[in-house]
C-alpha cells in the first residue's frame, strides 16, 4: 500500500528530531504518572461521595461523574484551561493539564472503584460493624483490601487510557508526545516519518500494561 502512493520517506531529516520525540516520550509519562495518582484520589473521594449519608454530597459527586463522562474530553481541556485556570490564576499550563487529565479519568476510576466495593458481599460490612469496628477500621482492613484486588486490573486498564488520552493535551501547547511529534512533521514536512514513530511509541507504553493487566485479571480469578 505504501508502494502504491508513491510516498518516498525521509527518515533521516526526521531522525535529527529525537530529542524532540525522546523529551515528548518522557513527559507523557510523567504527566500520566502523576494523572493516575490524582485521578484515584479523586475517584477515592467520589466512591466515597456517593454512599455518603449527606444527599448533597451524593448529588454533587453524582453530577460531576455524569458531566465529565457524557462530554468530550477534548471540550473539557478547553473549558477547564481557558476558563477556570485562566480565571483562578494558575499559568502552568503542565500541572493544569495534569489535574484536568486526573478529573477526566477520576470519574471513570470512580465507578471502579464504586463496583469493587459493590462487589463485596453485604455480610461482611455486618459482621466488621458487630465486631464493634469504625466505618474506617472496617474499610482499612477488611473491605479495601479485598476489593483492590478486584479493581486492580481495570485501574491498570486506566492508566493505559490516561496515557493516550494524554495526547489531546496538545491542544493546549503542552509538549508532550503527539505535540512534539506535530511540531516535526510541520517544520520537516514528513507526516508519516513523525507519526509512525509516535504510535510505536503509545505502543510502547500501553501493551506491556495491557498485558500485565491480563496476568492480573488471570492471577485473580
Amino acid at each position: 500500500m505504501f508502494a502504491n502512493i508513491s510516498y518516498d520517506f525521509n527518515w533521516p531529516q526526521v531522525y535529527e528530531y529525537k530529542q524532540k520525540f525522546i523529551n515528548g516520550f518522557i513527559m507523557t509519562i510523567i504527566i500520566s504518572f502523576f494523572a493516575l495518582i490524582l485521578s484515584f484520589i479523586i475517584g477515592l473521594f467520589f466512591a466515597y461521595a456517593q454512599n455518603s449519608k449527606l444527599i448533597i454530597l451524593r448529588f454533587f459527586a453524582r453530577f460531576y461523574i455524569e458531566i465529565i463522562r457524557g462530554t468530550p474530553l477534548l471540550v473539557q481541556i478547553l473549558i477547564f484551561f481557558y476558563v477556570f485556570a485562566n480565571n483562578l490564576g494558575f499559568e502552568n499550563r503542565y500541572i493544569v493539564g495534569t489535574f484536568i487529565l486526573a478529573i477526566f479519568s477520576g470519574a471513570y476510576v470512580c465507578e471502579i472503584i464504586r463496583a469493587a466495593l459493590q462487589s463485596i458481599e453485604k455480610e461482611q460490612f455486618e459482621t466488621s460493624l458487630s465486631l464493634g469496628m469504625s466505618n474506617y477500621q472496617m474499610y482499612r482492613y477488611i473491605i479495601f483490601p479485598q476489593a483492590f484486588k478486584g479493581m486492580l486490573p481495570a485501574l491498570t486498564g486506566q492508566f493505559a487510557s490516561i496515557i493516550k488520552d494524554s495526547s489531546l493535551l496538545s491542544i493546549i501547547a503542552i509538549s508532550e508526545f503527539t505535540m512534539n511529534a506535530q511540531e516535526v512533521d510541520a517544520i520537516t514536512y514528513s507526516t508519516l516519518e513523525s507519526y509512525i514513530p509516535l504510535a510505536i511509541g503509545y505502543l510502547m507504553l500501553t501493551y506491556p500494561i495491557s498485558y500485565y493487566t491480563k496476568r492480573l485479571e488471570y492471577n485473580i480469578k
